[in-house]
């Protein structure tokens, strides 16, 4: 395998697994103290996953790796809530973003303004939220054994398209703040990468997962 492909392997796990380890232990805390913790974390560390894996790997399926990734130490949640539909939308949201981008130049030459910047962030974390919420109230059901009836998704999409505005307001900030960030010089030198790409995936896994057993989820 090639050593480019290598890299990106390894950076796939490492964005992957610290989206869904923030999913998991940010995510949960801040469901718990009552806040809005979907949006918070889809405007603010999708989009910082997504964007800044974009931005330094500039490879096309990428961000779809990550979602699998994330979404996959999302069913290790080890404190409650729904795992599934919440792993199923993480993985939508990653194909949604390569949707949304795939006519997006990997030097982001369209968004040299701080003004598109904030725009592509409004309009890219609204579709991912949307689209990702979407996605689970269909699969979460037919994966589950319930069934998928069309009028509950009909009554619930207000309640959907209305919730996508406050991660929109929030990728608009987090996404100008990311462009912005790829002034500084913030790659690994060779002999740090694999180790520290390796050892922070690891270390997202083994912790989730452990506790995933010792609380007997």
């Amino acid at each position: 395998m090639k050593k480019e492909n290598m890299k990106l392997i390894a950076g796939m796990l490492l964005f992957g697994s610290l989206w869904g380890f923030s999913e998991v232990i940010i995510g949960s805390s801040l469901n718990e103290a009552g806040m809005p913790s979907g949006g918070i974390m889809t405007g603010f560390f999708a989009i910082t996953f997504l964007v800044m894996s974009r931005m330094y790997y500039k490879r096309p399926g990428m961000q779809l790796g990550m979602g699998l990734v994330a979404g996959g130490l999302r069913l290790f949640n080890p404190f409650a809530g729904c795992h599934l539909c919440s792993a199923l939308a993480i993985m939508a949201e990653g194909m949604i973003f390569e949707i949304i981008w795939y006519n997006m130049s990997f030097d982001l030459k369209e968004l040299k303004s701080r003004t598109m910047q904030a725009s592509m962030g409004v309009v890219t974390a609204y579709l991912v939220y949307v689209g990702g919420y979407t996605v689970t109230q269909i699969l979460t059901p037919v994966v589950s054994g319930a069934g998928f009836y069309l009028e509950n998704l009909v009554v619930f999409m207000p309640r959907i398209l209305a919730s996508g505005l406050l991660p929109a307001l929030i990728g608009g900030a987090t996404l100008t703040l990311v462009v912005q960030s790829s002034k500084l010089d913030l790659k690994l030198k060779d002999a740090l990468y694999y180790p520290t790409t390796i050892g922070v995936s690891a270390f997202c896994w083994i912790f989730v997962v452990g506790a995933w057993f010792m609380l007997g989820a």
